[in-house]
């Protein structure tokens, strides 16, 4: 059996307030091509299909058009909720999509509840356990102990149990922070009481465990991967090789697993310098098309720079102002205020923002403003 894992979709998120439906249903839509090609039997999707709760109408068509692509390439598809995903509203209709070859694994009751699916070597049992949010799942599950170690314990006790009634080879697929995986800046925190992670060796006992959550793709076992998100959600994922890992299993179980580099619709890049500079520099011709983060290293903050850079970039999206040197601070900030007046702190703050001291007009307003805030105290 050839299995595509894949996780963290986003259907709908955007990338610095641009709105990325067009390059998600490029790239998407391309894994239907892969199925065809590759000869997959399943598609599995660990989680956070979308990008929030209620996902938006232009959202959910997306995904039912790279669905139905998938579908019909030839492969079955098998699908749990992620942290940023509603459990209830993606396993609606459920037992009706299963007769149509889209399994949706959204119950935490049932986790262990397999899709059993079949190949010339018998059947392969695929597990799905959403992402278990620790209080209101170790309720249903009965477990005493707080915290994601816990319940993803006894959800995997549970499929083990199931598993060890069975003769067949095991897929789970699981919406978690494992040690040992590396985080990106796009990931939403699943941290309760300041403990997310859980230990790699919780899901011992199956063949291959398709994980969901980090948005790189790492191997952190044999068995045990993410497949990362197929498109690059933060400046941080710049040098990330975005992919899918083809699964194989044989009769003893799992035999090998690939990766399958996937296209990258608009690269993302950052560059530094100051604003007259980067506008100028002719080495950064290439960088015209892609999304772009520039830092800014110009002794006074420019006004409107995003807007400037946008006039020879066009997706430049981000800006942030670091000037080459900028003011040190050695003393705390009750320190740096002792003693000065209100006019004089707001003078200090507009030159720490800007880099550049306040005009005497400036000035002026900031004293007319103080003086109307304390009119409307004696009043």
């Amino acid at each position: 059996m050839r299995i595509l894992h894949t996780s963290d979709w986003h259907v709908g998120r955007t990338f610095h307030g641009r709105d990325l439906l067009v390059e998600q249903e490029s790239v998407l839509g391309g894994l239907a091509d892969l199925v065809a090609s590759e000869k997959v039997d399943v598609v599995v999707i660990s989680g956070d299909l979308y990008d929030r709760a209620v996902p938006s109408a232009d959202a959910v068509s997306l995904c039912a058009r790279v669905l139905m692509r998938i579908r019909a390439a030839g492969a079955r598809i098998v699908i749990t909720p992620g942290n940023h995903d509603s459990a209830a509203r993606i396993g609606v209709f459920g037992e009706f999509a299963a007769a149509g070859g889209l399994h949706l694994r959204t119950s935490i009751a049932e986790l262990a509840r397999p899709v059993e699916l079949e190949d010339e070597h018998g059947p392969v049992a695929v597990y799905g356990i959403p992402f278990l949010e620790p209080e209101p799942a170790r309720h249903v599950l009965g477990v005493v102990e707080k915290g994601h170690a816990g319940v993803l314990t006894e959800a995997m006790r549970r499929v083990r149990a199931d598993l060890a009634g069975r003769e067949a080879r095991s897929v789970v697929l699981a919406h978690a922070f494992v040690t040992g995986g590396a985080p990106s800046e796009s990931e939403r925190t699943i941290a309760v009481g300041g403990v997310q992670d859980v230990s790699s060796q919780v899901f011992s006992g199956v063949d291959y465990v398709a994980l969901g959550h980090l948005h790189g793709p790492q191997t952190l076992a044999e068995n045990l991967r993410y497949s990362g998100s197929p498109l690059a959600y933060s400046f941080s994922e710049a040098r990330h090789r975005k992919s899918v890992w083809l699964v194989e299993l044989d009769a003893g179980g799992l035999v090998g697993v690939e990766r399958r580099d996937l296209p990258v619709p608009r690269a993302l890049a950052t560059v530094t310098g100051t604003l007259e500079g980067v506008l100028a520099d002719p080495a950064h011709t290439p960088l015209e098309d892609h999304f772009l983060s520039v830092v800014l290293t110009d002794q006074v903050r420019p006004m409107d720079a995003l807007r400037q850079l946008q006039k020879r970039f066009e997706h430049a999206v981000h800006v942030e102002w670091r000037p080459e040197h900028g003011p040190q601070h050695n003393m705390t900030y009750a320190e740096r205020v002792r003693g000065r007046s209100d006019e004089e702190v707001a003078c200090c703050f507009v030159t720490d923002a800007r880099g550049s001291d306040p005009s005497e007009a400036e000035k002026a307003l900031l004293r007319e403003a103080f003086a109307s805030v304390a009119r409307e105290r004696e009043q």
